[in-house]
């Protein structure tokens, strides 16, 4: 039985989770891939600091003892962040190691230079963790679903979120005490901003649409926007509307224009992703071959996130007993442009306050009209004050045309308040 030895450069929630699933499915494994894997040596900031879950692997804080020891077949990253992860990465390819990382941020930042190294030194970079935690959407798309031309994802990705506008729909609560209690549960970091402005699942699509379509995606291409303006009232509105507001990433395919945007979007309860709650993460792909598919499950933890670190081990170990590493990296043959903000097509729900007055509604719909955009559905609530909220939905509009509405409304003297303006996503409906 062929030995591969494991170094794991960072030994945290997802480095230990990796460690516990290869202990504890050592006898499965080990029949799957007709090898004993075991980790030698885990990169930790502090050798002195007590870890029962050590399971007799050797610690060390310097990084050269795993990428420079000749015995380590295998360097999984799980460290996180841009450096020194990046430099270790190519230094562990160049000594000629097979690499795993859970890195979304290097990959969506770096991912063309690391799979680069990788053709170069004919090594394998696998990367099934930096996306969705346990569900396998990086092994789809680089594997089971390339006989297709992907036309669209659609995904909620980001457990945060996911967790904080579930409790908000099931319990009517508002941003901030939602927020309060996500990173009490540690659903949420003490600093929130990656997740809860969509940063975090920015980074996430750039990877997923940059293996969708064949074509250099980085996190710089993707339009993001946070949920942190939603109020109980939206959701209320939303839900009249037969919709529930969930933060999502899209990507499009549009003629060989590609669009790439995360924001909070109303979207129809009949839509398979509107029931996905809590922390839970899910993708929905469209194939001109397969058609539309659905992949759920956990996206984030120490055993699900190792679970798929655990799958790519299992896969090179493979790929090695062939002869074939290498033979997975850089897919990205085509150069389509990206399409600017003012591009994005899609409806709109605006919500906003007006004096409650003859001719008012006419005027806003003139001003949409001049902009040539039409209405699908109106709300109208007067209140005591002599004014109305207004909740509109526009049939799908460019959004430079929205952005020229908008303008006008904002110089009407009739207007009190414009509280949110939420798109509307109808994919796969």
């Amino acid at each position: 039985m062929k030995k591969i030895v494991i170094g794991l450069l960072g030994f945290g929630t997802v480095g230990s989770g990796t460690a516990a699933i290869l202990e504890n499915n050592r006898y499965d494994i080990s029949t799957r891939t007709n090898a004993s894997i075991t980790i030698k040596k885990a990169l930790v900031h502090n050798i002195h600091k007590p870890r029962p879950d050590c399971r007799g692997i050797i610690l060390t804080d310097d990084p050269k003892e795993i990428t420079d020891d000749p015995e380590i077949d295998i360097v999984v990253e799980v460290m996180g962040g841009i450096e020194p992860a990046r430099t270790l990465i190519l230094t562990a390819m160049a000594n000629g190691k097979n690499v795993v990382t859970a890195n979304k941020d290097l990959l969506a930042q770096n991912g063309e230079e690391l799979l680069e190294a990788a053709k170069k030194n004919g090594r394998d970079l696998y990367f099934e963790a930096s996306v969705a935690g346990g569900i396998p959407i990086i092994a789809a798309l680089r594997q089971s679903l390339t006989a297709n031309r992907i036309s669209s994802l659609l995904g909620i990705i980001n457990g945060t979120t996911n967790y904080i506008l579930s409790a908000m729909t099931e319990q009517g609560r508002n941003f901030a005490d939602v927020l309060k209690e996500a990173q009490e549960l540690g659903y949420a970091e003490a600093d929130p901003v990656s997740d809860v402005e969509g940063l975090d699942a920015a980074r996430k699509l750039a990877i997923l649409s940059s293996l969708a379509f064949n074509t250099r995606v980085t996190f710089n291409d993707v339009y993001a926007e946070g949920i942190s303006n939603i109020s109980p009232e939206d959701i209320h509105y939303a839900d009249e509307l037969g919709c529930v507001i969930k933060l999502l990433a899209i990507a499009k395919n549009q003629e060989e224009r590609i669009e790439v945007r995360v924001h909070p979007a109303l979207i129809s309860k009949k839509h398979p992703l509107a029931n996905i709650g809590g922390v839970y993460n899910a993708i929905y792909v469209t194939g001109d071959a397969v058609g539309e598919t659905m992949f759920y499950g956990k996206g984030a933890g120490a055993l699900p996130t190792g679970s798929s670190v655990v799958a790519d081990i299992i896969q090179i170990v493979r790929n090695m007993s062939a002869g074939s590493e290498g033979l997975l990296n850089c897919g990205c043959y085509r150069n389509y442009p990206i399409i600017s903000t003012d591009d994005f097509t899609t409806a709109y729900y605006i919500r906003l306050k007006v004096k409650d007055e003859p001719k008012v509604f006419a005027t806003l719909a003139l001003f949409f009209a001049e902009a040539g955009i039409s209405f699908n559905s109106i709300i109208q609530k007067p209140r005591p004050d002599k004014s109305a909220e207004i909740a509109l939905v526009t049939h799908p509009c460019r959004e430079g045309q929205l952005r020229q509405a908008i303008q006008s409304l904002n110089s009407y003297s009739k207007l009190d308040k414009i509280y949110n303006v939420i798109r509307l996503e109808t994919n796969g409906i």
